[in-house]
């Protein structure tokens, strides 16, 4: 496995059992360890107190004397100190600066996660969500890029903070979107109150809040659960390039177009689980076909007459 991606992964305690085992046998593993222990005993208040970093310093430089001995040049070697350093202030900064918990998925990935009041958020492909999970009691803040879907737990209240608005959320279900110039709030169970810089809703189960390109509408839903984790996308009248992103993120796929409108108001949807299914789903009520290739690039064009 890739030692960057290995490493990458160490640091936000994500590792599986086999990447663990791998990651175990790395060069370095022992002169990691050795560091996260070193950086977890540090106090944020000595931070300023130069005693304190040599004393990091040294134990970094101690650790790396414990390795086997190589020949190397002066200048491989202060490059190897310096790049030690620069582990060791990161990891540091890590523990001490941002106590943030930071969950986030990739492309074609979903995942679900417990906050630390017991209620359950499920994010959709591409999304990024964090809290500080230390001080939930004090500051109950839900930071949110992509797309979630919230079961509150019993009593459970805190703040969903999207670069759109604020959802004040207090024992309820529902489902937040934040793309680019795409905002949606749909409650499910419940309340929640939404506040962006020009509007303050109260949303009921069943009420469905959305900003797109700056023009704000209210709609309701019968669902009683967001159709996404269900591995089905869905769309009620939004342009046909919002449709592409988002299979885009379900797909992990690059999509192109030629001679296509694709301001184009569509509705419909498209499963997660067949790639040329869900082409076709898509791009028939649009009298549109579509090439797809080996590499994972789509070609989407107007049917020629």
């Amino acid at each position: 496995m890739d030692k960057d991606y290995l490493l990458h992964k160490w640091l936000r305690n994500e590792l599986t059992d086999e990447e663990h085992e791998a990651f175990s046998k790395l060069e370095d593993a022992d002169f990691y360890n050795e560091i996260i222990t070193s950086a977890k005993a540090f106090k944020a208040s000595n931070f300023s107190k130069v005693d304190s970093f040599e004393m990091f310093k040294a134990k970094a430089l101690e650790v790396q004397n414990k390795k086997p001995v190589y020949k190397l040049n002066t200048r491989k070697y202060l490059m190897r100190i310096a790049s030690v350093l620069v582990i060791a202030f990161g990891i540091y900064f890590l523990f001490v600066f941002n106590p943030n918990t930071q969950i986030e998925t990739l492309a074609s990935e979903k995942t679900t996660i417990e906050l630390p009041d017991a209620s359950l958020v499920s994010l959709n492909a591409y999304s990024t969500i964090s809290f500080n999970k230390k001080d939930w009691k004090e500051n109950r803040l839900v930071e949110l890029d992509g797309e979630a879907y919230f079961k509150v737990s019993k009593g459970g209240q805190f703040d969903v903070k999207t670069q759109e608005g604020l959802v004040t959320v207090v024992g309820t279900e529902f489902n937040v979107k934040q793309r680019s110039n795409y905002f949606e709030v749909v409650c499910f169970e419940g309340k929640v109150k939404v506040v962006s810089d020009t509007i303050s809703r109260l949303l009921q189960a069943g009420d469905s809040y959305r900003i797109l390109n700056n023009m704000f509408t209210e709609t309701t839903t019968a669902s009683i659960k967001p159709k996404w984790t269900e591995n089905i996308s869905e769309f009620v009248s939004v342009p046909f390039k919002e449709v592409l992103a988002e299979l885009e993120r379900q797909y992990n796929i690059e999509v192109t177009f030629k001679d296509v409108n694709v301001n184009r108001i569509f509705t419909g949807g498209f499963m997660h689980n067949d790639l040329e299914s869900a082409l076709l789903s898509i791009t028939q009520p649009m009298d549109m076909t579509f090439e797809l290739s080996s590499d994972n690039l789509v070609v989407i064009h107007a049917k020629k007459n």
